[in-house]
Parts: C-alpha cells; structure tokens; sequence
C-alpha cells in the first residue's frame, strides 16, 4: 500500500470520513485532506498529505517523517481558496513544503513566525505565527503516527505575544500558557492570547 493511501487510510479510521481535498498545485506534491465534522469531533480536521513523501533533514534521534494537521470549527468558510478565511489551508500546505525547501525539519515546539516582523496570515486575523506540538484533542495515542513510521503533529496558531513568549522563555513558558488558556489544536478563531 502506497504512503499517500496509508494517510487516508489513517485519518478516516482516526478522524473521520474525508469530506474533500484540496488537491496540489502542479510541482508542490502537498495534498491537505478535510475530514468533516462528526458527533464525535464536532469540527472539521486537515491533515496535510505529501509533506512525508521524501525525509526531512533532522538531527539524530528525529523522525524524518511528518504530516501536519489542524482543527477548524464546523462552520469555517474554507471551500474557496481566494478568501481570506483560507489562510490555514495556505499554512499547511506551505509549512509541509517548508522544510525540503530550506534543508531542516519541522518537529514538537518548533516556532515560524509568518515573515519578520511576523505579520498576520490575513486581515481578519490576529494570528502572526505557529508552532508545532502533539495533539491533543485525540482519543488514541495511535492516531499520533501514521503507518508506524510517521509523526502526526498539530500545528497551533500564535499571537504576536505568543511568539515572543516562546522566543524569549522557551517552550516550557508557552505550554504552561496554553495549559492555564485551555488552547489545543482546535483553532478558535476569536481566542485571545494566552499571555
């Protein structure tokens, strides 16, 4: 069984059935894969499919493999690409692609601000920048890796005090933020920083 089969395969049996795709564009290779909302999750899940097509460069210990998701409320106007509710469609299939691009790797608490100074990924939004953690709004440890082999791993959006929260004190500084502000991988679009 093919990778990209293997990750559909996953995320039907962990997230639910895939609503739709949004397919690459030529030469990208990162599909992002839409699970609609269900009794059970009662939002809707993106899963990038392609970012664990070729290894990523990691230091020893690291998995070269990944794939990356988020959680978005039921009623998020993703479908057209062209709006500016869009924007986390476009991070994910740019943060999949990002680190065959630079020679790195994306893993847990790993920061990218989006530019510098960071900037928000659309007007209709106050979020500046992401970082990347384990999931947590999920049932079975099995849903974090995918075919054995590769990572799953969320990808939470920051406000600017966010992102200099965690540049300046760590990650340790920033978990215990989103633990006192209840954040996860469900990305509530009128959340207030957490600092």
């Amino acid at each position: 069984m093919g990778t990209h089969d293997a990750i559909e395969r996953h995320v039907e049996d962990h997230f639910g059935a895939i609503e739709f795709v949004f397919h690459a564009v030529p030469s990208t290779g990162v599909h992002v894969l839409v699970v609609g909302p269900s009794e059970e999750r009662p939002y809707r899940t993106l899963v990038t499919e392609g970012m664990s097509d070729r290894p990523m460069t990691v230091p020893e210990g690291a998995n070269p493999l990944a794939e990356l998701m988020m959680a978005l409320p039921a009623d998020w106007p993703i479908e057209d690409l062209t709006s500016d509710e869009s924007w986390p469609v476009h991070l994910l299939k740019y943060l999949a692609r990002f680190p065959h691009e630079n020679d790195t790797w994306l893993g847990p608490w790993h920061l990218l601000p989006n530019g510098d100074p960071a900037a928000p990924y659309a007007p209709s939004t106050g979020f500046a920048g992401m970082v990347v953690t384990p999931m947590i709004n999920v049932k079975s440890d099995e849903a974090r890796e995918i075919d054995g082999k590769i990572g799953l791993l969320a990808v939470v959006p920051l406000h600017p005090a966010e992102i200099r929260l965690k540049a300046d004190k760590g990650s340790r500084a920033l978990i215990e933020a989103f633990d006192r502000a209840g954040v996860s991988e469900l990305v509530d679009p009128q959340r207030p920083s957490s600092v």
